[in-house]
């Protein structure tokens, strides 16, 4: 089994566990709840009738967030499982919304059209083996003048182990990080699933940013984030509204940054 496929296991397995957790609160989303945060709204700004791509949407949450605000979403996931899930948030919801099953970094030979913004967000990199095979998709799929919104949990979160105790992985990238689970991070502790395997990789910020900018894409945003806006790490206490923060290590480590980078025109 390769590595897409042992990942796609695991985000089929999580998806029913996440579409019913409170973290998610699918019944508040369905109510009108907004789940994008303020990080990445701020970077959206006005986004009616532009066409928006999101890369790993999962069960489709904040892609049809962004429908709501006026965006013409596509929205792409290689788990089946999500996307059925997407298709039926979005029926529920009168939404008019494209979702795709597929690989990302397959995303060229799946979906054809060009996009205003491709948006990527939150837990998302760390799944891919190489950021210049993920950078030559991103410029692939804008038109012209288009930009990339990604908002990130910041590689030094993930040197560290999962008590936050000290450093265990490297921040560069090396080998593939290989992990036995049966918890998801909507609820740390709680024995829900059958054990699953699953393969990350570690992406500095100089690789992220040096695949962007050798695929020709302008950098126009950088920011550092000393909080999380999800509470979804273990040792965490919300230490401003919506701001979350590791116990002892409060203002002391990254654990988000947001960057744009623009296509030439």
């Amino acid at each position: 089994m390769n590595t897409f496929d042992t990942n796609k296991q695991a985000w089929n397995q999580r998806v029913d566990v996440h579409y019913q957790s409170e973290f998610y609160d699918v019944p508040g989303f369905l109510k009108g709840k907004e789940v994008l945060k303020p990080i990445e709204l701020a970077l959206l700004g006005d986004v009616r009738d532009k066409t928006l791509l999101h890369l790993q949407c999962h069960f489709g949450q904040d892609t049809l967030s962004l429908a709501r605000l006026g965006a013409k979403v596509t929205g792409i996931d290689f788990s089946q499982v999500a996307i059925d899930k997407a298709n039926i948030l979005a029926n529920e919801l009168d939404i008019k919304a494209i979702f795709v099953c597929g690989n990302v970094l397959e995303t060229p030979q799946l979906i054809s059209e060009k996009f205003d913004i491709v948006f990527t967000t939150y837990g998302v990199l760390g799944w891919l083996p190489d950021m210049n095979d993920w950078a030559k998709v991103v410029k692939t799929m804008l038109k012209p003048g288009g930009k990339l919104i990604l908002v990130e949990f910041h590689p030094v979160i993930w040197m560290m182990d999962d008590e936050f105790k000290g450093i265990e992985y490297s921040y560069f990238k090396g080998d593939p990080i290989i992990e036995t689970k049966n918890t998801t991070y909507t609820d740390q502790r709680a024995v829900q699933m059958d054990t699953f395997q699953e393969i990350t990789w570690n992406h500095s910020l100089d690789e992220v940013l040096g695949a962007l900018l050798e695929v020709g894409l302008t950098l126009t945003h950088f920011k550092e984030y000393a909080y999380s806006p999800y509470p979804c790490f273990s040792h965490i206490k919300e230490t401003s509204p919506g701001q979350y923060q590791i116990i002892g290590l409060e203002d002391k480590i990254p654990m988000v940054y947001s960057l744009t980078a623009e296509n030439e025109k």
